[in-house]
């Protein structure tokens, strides 16, 4: 049986009346400030982030551990792992770029140089690699805890540390073995790492932003690191590459280009630290200052880190949601 008073409110104005939705969104917004209630995914300022970072300091550490040690649990050589895969890759590269295509001859103790390049890139290439999935892989924990989330590719960044600083007990050995003596040039190795690790956070910040949002980031970067490996002289001395009548010194700009890459900086600046021989090799050459190349591994540092936490922070509230 039809209500004559609601089919007459269908046809008049009351039916708009009816519908228009209550200000809900006002009045809680009213509230939330009678009462001093602040949103809790609210972004805060950046000066209490960086606080909240830096408290969280602790947290970075245990995670990274946590992480570095869980990663091998189900091999059977377990963390072994974290020194065998930068030596069979060290082997890989020494066979085919060493042996089979003779890179070798023009550089002074090639196994040295070519396992300085390796380790001391892949760190960069791991941190930018893992630092991009270090939102989308740990949304369980963003959704159930309430912290900066700056944190999750600052830890991944110390994994690789910490992974590198196992690494480096075999690249030391390496170089001692082939005759390179301890001096105290060698202590400049340790601003270098600092350098790097520095650029590495910065740009595991951007990339983990951009992974956060676009998936397809992680498929791409294999891709591009393995470029950006070519474009590093992690298998070759670029240097060597710019001696007059080479293609590359028709090129200058080329050159200027290849020789600022934030990839080349870093493993040219260290094998300066630790190889006494090839830095002998590059000062004969005359083609390179190694003051320029302390002024840009300074001013990819400070670029990234400063740039890639201001661009991560912009989307704080963002993280987790959807």
């Amino acid at each position: 049986m039809s209500h004559p008073e609601r089919l007459g409110s269908l046809g008049g104005e009351s039916v708009g009346t009816i519908a228009e939705p209550p200000h809900v969104n006002d009045t809680l917004a009213a509230y939330a400030a009678r009462y001093g209630l602040k949103q809790s995914a609210a972004r805060p300022t950046l000066r209490k982030y960086i606080q909240d970072v830096w408290a969280r300091r602790n947290f970075i550490w245990a995670f990274a551990s946590a992480k570095n040690i869980s990663m091998y649990t189900e091999s059977r050589l377990g963390q072994l792992w974290q020194l065998l895969t930068p030596i069979l890759n060290v082997a890989v590269y020494f066979l085919i770029f060493g042996v089979l295509l003779s890179g070798r001859g023009a550089i002074p103790d090639y196994l040295p140089f070519l396992v300085t390049g390796v380790f001391m890139f892949g760190f960069t290439q791991r941190s930018i690699t893992s630092g991009s999935k270090s939102v989308g892989t740990n949304l369980s924990l963003i959704r159930a805890l309430h912290f900066p989330r700056a944190t999750l590719p600052l830890a991944i960044a110390v994994v690789e540390l910490q992974q590198l600083l196992l690494s480096l007990v075999v690249l030391l050995a390496i170089v001692v073995c082939f005759g390179e003596p301890m001096t105290f040039n060698m202590l400049l190795f340790v601003p270098v790492l600092m350098l790097q690790l520095m650029f590495n956070i910065g740009a595991s910040l951007v990339v983990a932003r951009i992974g956060a949002f676009n998936r397809d980031i992680t498929q791409l970067l294999p891709f591009i690191m393995r470029t950006w490996l070519y474009l590093s002289g992690v298998i070759f001395s670029l240097p060597s590459l710019m001696k007059p009548g080479s293609k590359l010194s028709h090129h200058p700009w080329a050159a200027e280009l290849l020789k600022a890459n934030p990839g080349y900086v870093y493993v040219e600046l260290s094998r300066n630290a630790l190889l006494g021989k090839y830095r002998d090799h590059v000062e004969g050459l005359n083609l390179e200052a190694t003051s320029q190349m302390w002024l840009y591994g300074v001013a990819w540092a400070v670029i990234a880190l400063v740039g890639g936490f201001l661009y991560f922070y912009r989307a704080e509230e963002r993280y987790g949601r959807g």
